[in-house]
């Protein structure tokens, strides 16, 4: 096991010189350099750049810093049991089949590609290189400190700006003491950019400490929403209203309000706030306000004064692809493609004309959708299942042949379930073919085709048919003709799989039945239609006990008398950290799965669906409603009756 001294390390403080990139010992004091790392060269002070060298241990004269391209600070990974000598060796093989095409350093190829705890390696890192932290959570970001981040990163370049963004490196605090020194925080402390970001600030020395990455990301939502709570105004002059606005001066009010700027800024801060939709919403001829939905509410982000509406639609059918910005009296549909801190993030675009006071003025509502690819991370036992749904709905995806079908209004969660029913049973010996429109994910292994006007659903799905698929996926059944299909493509051996919009399990049955699919199809072609909804999490930091709730309230909503006395409810606060006291969502599900029993009840059916009937056999075989799953969230303290009355119906 080498040597800690063989390794090539940063100083115990993290601290530099930006004139000539030194670490410096001790108090930080300029006049005290040590020598600059052998690699100052290639990659200046940065601890995982290894060399092969040699040093003398009891006599023996041995390599040291890199055996088969493992460094001592992998080897210590292992020897604290954060990663095993299996993975290395995997990541290790990983890493010489990519040859040069792959930078990445070992450790990370552990977190990236073998799913190894992020935060684990890391405080491995900070405890074997002797790395300064600072933990975020402990710190109160006031308004002050807030401010300091965003003017100092306001003072930067924008080329370097957006490098410090894309690189998650931060100027946090002027050293205590030392008003010549800059703090600069990042949960990737290898970063090669920091050096040039960190030269670029207006301090002669910098010091680098190591935040967790949740804390970072919490940290940046809160720069934002501190950034937008600044009133702005932008002076300039504006033609008359009166007179009609000719192409030219459009593109001059574009220009002169720096909506391009704006529009991007605004594209990007959805991004980073974990917004699910962009609301574009005109108020009068200038005045325009941006809501993000956020954790499924619509919440006023920034107002644009004094710019006119058209102009900042202007801009969005622009950058928009499929749009024009010369019609303004129909319906249009886009979408537009940006690279958000390293990640290509997609946004469906929807224009429609509205009606104003002003009748010379065409104003225009657009509202984006944010389409980003769900993390890696997210599985099927992770994306929120209770006990009874996990098992059935694996049980389900895994036949070879059936429907699965998720229900739900839009925005409840399907496609992201769906996706990850997906990866569960993906296998490069499968043919999975995909019909969606719109497309929202790029599923790797999957061949995807989109809907356009000369190919509707049923061309499609015919030839689908002809094209030897094990799976299928199918974006919507919304009709008889797409519900046949699914149905015929079910019961000749293909596992399908799909959506529907109701407001329960039992209600897809009627629904299908009304659409025409006989009985005896709908029983024996479907194996499991699970109802989905999400739910608002509690923020942990200022979620308080509800003192003041009612027992009676809580019988209305149907909670269990016997177990109110015994459970803690909370309700929401509101901090710096959460929106209205709420930070996150979660899924809960209504698994009903199709046994023998559920199958003879629906073959038993007349001119009508008794969904009652079968809801009730399902509770009894163990299904739990929609408003039963939400109780466990109460029982959690994980959200709020309000919200779970708001979220689900009576059973």
């Amino acid at each position: 096991m080498p040597n800690l001294n063989d390794e090539i390390r940063p100083t115990s403080s993290s601290q530099f010189d930006r004139e000539n990139e030194t670490p410096i010992h001790g108090n930080g004091n300029q006049e005290t350099k040590a020598s600059p790392p052998p690699l100052t060269a290639v990659k200046k002070w940065l601890p995982f750049t290894h060399m092969n060298r040699k040093s003398q241990t009891s006599g023996e004269t041995r390599a040291t810093s890199v055996t088969d391209g493992v460094s001592g600070f992998v080897e210590s990974l292992v020897r604290e049991e954060i990663v095993s000598k299996e993975m290395v060796d995997g990541a290790v093989a990983w890493k010489k089949s990519r040859r040069e095409s792959d930078k990445r350093l070992l450790f990370q190829v552990l977190i990236e590609e073998f799913n190894v705890d992020r935060e684990s390696v890391y405080a491995e890192f900070v405890r074997y290189y002797s790395f300064k932290t600072i933990d975020l959570s402990s710190i109160e970001m006031d308004s002050d400190r807030l401010t300091f981040i965003n003017k100092t990163l306001e003072y930067l370049p924008q080329k370097i700006r957006e490098l410090a963004v894309s690189n998650k490196v931060l100027p946090f605090q002027v050293a205590e003491g030392e008003p010549a020194k800059i703090q600069i925080i990042t949960p990737d402390p290898t970063n090669t950019e920091i050096a040039t970001i960190a030269r670029a600030f207006p301090f002669p020395k910098y010091e680098v400490f190591y935040v967790v990455l949740n804390s970072y990301e919490e940290l940046c939502r809160e720069l934002l929403v501190d950034t937008q709570s600044k009133p702005t105004a932008r002076a300039m002059e504006y033609i008359d209203d009166d007179q009609e606005v000719l192409l030219d001066e459009l593109d001059e009010e574009i220009r002169k309000g720096h909506l391009n700027e704006i529009i991007d800024t605004i594209f990007s801060d959805a991004v980073r706030l974990n917004a699910s939709d962009i609301h574009v919403i005109p108020r009068g001829a200038r005045k325009t306000e941006i809501h993000f939905r956020l954790d499924g509410h619509l919440t006023l982000w920034q107002t644009i004064d004094d710019l006119r509406a058209d102009a900042v639609a202007a801009v969005i059918k622009d950058v928009a692809k499929g749009t024009d910005r010369f019609e303004r009296n129909m319906a249009q549909d886009g979408f537009v493609q940006r690279t958000v801190d390293g990640k290509i993030i997609r946004f469906r675009v929807s224009v429609i004309p509205l009606i104003g006071k002003e009748l010379k003025v065409k104003l225009e509502s657009i509202v984006l959708r944010v389409l980003r690819d769900p993390e890696a991370s997210i599985t099927v036992e992770n994306i929120g299942f209770q006990q009874y749904a996990l098992e059935r709905f694996r049980k389900a995806i895994e036949k070879p042949y059936g429907i699965v079908i998720l229900t739900g209004p839009t925005g409840s969660g399907k496609s992201t379930t769906l996706l990850a029913a997906l990866r569960a049973v993906m296998d490069p010996s499968l043919n999975i073919i995909t019909v969606e429109d719109p497309v929202e994910y790029f599923i790797d292994g999957a061949r995807q085709v989109k809907l356009n006007p000369k190919l509707g659903f049923e061309e499609a799905l015919r030839a689908i048919l002809r094209h030897d698929p094990d799976i299928v996926m199918v974006g919507e059944i919304r009709d008889r003709q797409t519900a046949d299909l699914a149905i015929k493509l079910a019961n000749t051996g293909h596992l399908t799989f799909s959506t529907l919009h109701t407001n329960d399990a039992p209600s897809v049955i009627a629904r299908l039945y009304k659409m025409g699919v006989e009985p005896f199809l709908l029983a024996y072609a479907i194996n499991i239609i699970v109802a989905q909804r999400l739910v608002r999490k509690l923020c942990e930091r200022c979620k308080a006990v509800d003192n003041e709730i009612t027992h009676k309230s809580l019988e209305r909503l149907g909670f269990p008398k016997e177990e109110i006395s015994k459970t803690k409810f909370y309700r929401s606060v509101g901090c710096l950290h959460c929106l209205k006291g709420y930070k996150g969502r979660t899924a809960i599900h209504e698994a009903l799965y199709f046994t023998k029993e559920i199958r003879e009840l629906i073959m038993e059916s007349g001119s009508t669906i008794n969904e009652e009937a079968l809801r009730q056999l399902a509770v009894k075989q163990g299904m739990q409603t929609l408003r039963q799953a939400s109780f466990e969230l109460l029982r959690q303290g994980i959200s709020t009756i309000e919200e779970v009355a708001s979220t689900t119906m009576e059973d």
